[in-house]
């Protein structure tokens, strides 16, 4: 039975860090436009950093383990970074936020990219959803072994 807790805890936390690039992605869909933001200047891209982290309790859990390559991990958000690419200027001399030669600095971000990311976030995050219903499955079977 633990090692069916042991994957639906792997699958959760995959599902909250895909869960956490999705809302990052709608951040930056929502804010391709804007021009200026309280730090000033343009929003910044943001992107989400993962890491593989030991699917352990304690310490005790780890060093009980025996050897670490084989142990089991989990994904974690460990950062969300800036995009530091130069934002786009463009030349629109009306525009409130324009520089005295008229320039505008726009966010550097494609929405093509944003979209295809946003789909990756999504497929990843069904794949965790169909692996701990994969895993429920096996435990209720294993239940109904048992009567």
């Amino acid at each position: 039975m633990a090692d069916f807790i042991t994957g639906m805890r792997i699958s959760s936390s995959g599902m909250a860090a895909q869960r956490m690039r999705l809302n990052t992605i709608s951040s930056n869909i929502a804010n391709i436009n804007t021009t200026q933001t309280p730090e000033g200047g343009p929003y910044r891209r943001k992107d989400v950093v993962f890491e593989a982290m030991p699917d352990a309790k304690n310490f005790g859990e780890i060093f009980s383990s025996g050897d670490p390559r084989g142990q089991m991990d989990r994904v974690q958000v460990t950062d969300v970074v800036s995009d530091k690419r130069a934002p786009l200027m463009k030349y629109e001399p009306n525009h409130p936020d324009a520089n005295p030669d008229g320039f505008v600095a726009y966010p550097n971000i494609n929405l093509m990219e944003e979209m295809t990311n946003m789909i990756q976030a999504s497929r990843a995050y069904e794949a965790n959803v169909s692996a701990m219903q994969a895993s429920k499955d096996m435990a209720l079977s294993a239940l109904e072994i048992g009567r």
